[in-house]
């Protein structure tokens, strides 16, 4: 019976022993570690063992984290004022540190805050505090940003400013002043930076040009980036223009520029219609004259006689009326052209003629004439603004038609018109139309050298009309030379073949 009892105490005693060896080899619950961060500012916690990427932040609204394995680093930032855990673990996941994250909020912190918010937006920029004193420094990309930070900051008299202009948008900067300087006739002008500076270098002709050159770099330069490179707190220590002026100004006279070269084009064209339509209706029987007669008179004796010669018979001819009915059109078209290279100011002439013989009436009483036709152009050019020409215009084109002796129709437009280079102007133009209408015209009767008319009946209408217009076209071009357009005349009169 002892035995009995004493083998079962040993086993309750074993039972006790292994259950208190058991709880002191389990793992103890890791004691959190305060920490105290403060809104806006980062706090950097050195670890002693690498940290697992995987973090556990318990209200990520208050604060932002960054893990650095290699340098076994894990950086806070406070965002709002609170309290969170933060919860670490090791490259195999097992839980290694713990922390109780206490963020406090400051005038600074709160500075810090809101210069966030009103500038996240702005590329380059970096806000933090150092010392006593929240800063604003980084290099402003887009120069139109610039206005939004400077009344920002205003807000903020105690903000330490530290902002400058990039270095990449100063040279953008410096390349439009140039160009706008060239676009200014400043053509011998450059621009370049020089340690933070906008030096305009060059040759110019004189002081008034230089003073251009000025305007033309204080309109790119933004004036607050003057105002801050002033400032006894920004970073540049030195007092300095945001540009310097080192043009050398050359009195010689320029020489004058060459004049200007117009390519002037005229073109006259005339078109003549005509259209004829006629129907008539005759019917006009003649008898020959080589028939018979007969002939009733009275006697010697007092009494009626009768006589008698060849056949009482004759020849009707037209004995049937005719009809007639006919139409006719047609028209023709005359283009005269003429083209002149001139200087400004100067007339450019093309006289164009041709002369048509002709002959009035024959054997002792023919007489001659001529008719001349032609063209002629004279037209001075005048330079104005936005590529328009004054052209002061007089053309005068004589054409003749086909007739026996030949009519001549002189056409001549005298003005002073405003057209821009390369664009065409109609400057006059005039429409003649011309209506005839013939009835029973004695023109259209039958007629014969061997009889007489029985009777005559004639029924006809004749309608006749024509028209006559033209136009005349100009088109100036400025050109750089007279060589211009060569390469289009000789196409026109390049051979062709098949």
């Amino acid at each position: 019976m002892l035995n009995k009892t004493l083998r079962i105490l040993l086993i309750f005693s074993l039972m006790v022993c292994s259950n208190v060896f058991a709880q002191d080899d389990a793992p103890k619950e890791e004691a959190l570690k305060e920490i105290d961060v403060v809104v806006g500012l980062e706090k950097i916690i050195k670890l002693d063992f690498v940290p697992n990427t995987v973090v556990k932040l318990a209200n990520e609204n208050l604060a932002t984290y960054q893990i650095v394995p290699s340098k076994k680093e894990v950086t806070l930032t406070g965002v709002k004022a609170g309290e969170t855990t933060l919860t670490l673990r090791d490259a195999a996941g097992d839980v290694r540190a713990r922390y109780l994250v206490k963020i406090t909020a400051s005038d600074q912190s709160k500075n810090v805050v809101q210069l966030k918010e009103l500038l996240s937006d702005v590329e380059g920029l970096e806000i933090g505090i150092k010392g006593d004193s929240v800063y604003v420094g980084g290099q402003i990309v887009v120069p139109s940003d610039i206005g939004k930070v400077v009344v920002i900051l205003d807000k903020f008299p105690d903000v330490l400013r530290l902002v400058e202009l990039s270095p990449q948008t100063q040279l953008v900067i410096a390349k439009k002043m140039q160009e706008e300087m060239q676009k200014s006739q400043l053509k011998d002008v450059t621009v370049r930076v020089v340690n933070g500076s906008f030096w305009i270098e060059g040759i110019v002709g004189s002081k008034e040009e230089s003073d251009k050159a000025e305007q033309i770099a204080r309109a790119y330069l933004p004036d607050q980036i003057q105002n801050l490179a002033r400032r006894t707190d920004a970073v540049q220590s030195t007092k300095k223009p945001p540009f310097e002026n080192l043009l050398t100004i050359n009195s010689k006279p320029k020489p004058e520029p060459l004049p200007k070269l117009y390519k002037l084009t005229a073109q006259f064209v005339e078109l003549t219609k005509g259209y004829d339509r006629l129907f008539s209706f005759t019917w006009t029987p003649f008898i020959s004259a080589d028939g018979g007669s007969i002939a009733i008179g009275k006697g010697n004796a007092g009494g009626v006689t009768t006589s008698s010669s060849n056949t009482l018979s004759a020849t009707i001819s037209h004995l049937f009326p005719k009809l007639n009915s006919a139409k006719s059109a047609g028209h023709a078209r005359i283009v005269e052209s003429g083209v002149v290279v001139v200087k400004e100011n100067v007339a450019g002439i093309i006289n164009k003629t041709t002369t048509i013989p002709y002959q009035i009436g024959n054997t002792d009483n023919a007489k001659s004439g001529i008719a001349v036709t032609g063209f002629k152009m004279n037209i001075t050019p005048t330079s104005l603004q936005e590529e328009k020409i004054n052209l002061k215009i007089n053309i005068n084109v004589s054409s003749a038609s086909n007739d026996s002796p030949p009519r001549t129709l002189d056409n001549t437009v005298d003005t002073t018109i405003i057209v821009k280079s390369q664009e065409s102007a109609v400057i006059g133009g005039v429409v003649t139309n011309t209506t005839q209408t013939d009835f029973d015209k004695d023109g259209d009767r039958p007629t014969s050298d061997t009889g007489s008319a029985l009777f005559s009946f004639i029924k006809s209408k004749k309608y006749s009309t024509s028209r006559t217009q033209f136009v005349i076209f100009v088109t100036p071009e400025v050109i750089e030379s007279a060589a211009n357009g060569a390469t289009d005349i000789e196409r026109k009169f390049r051979k062709r073949s098949r």
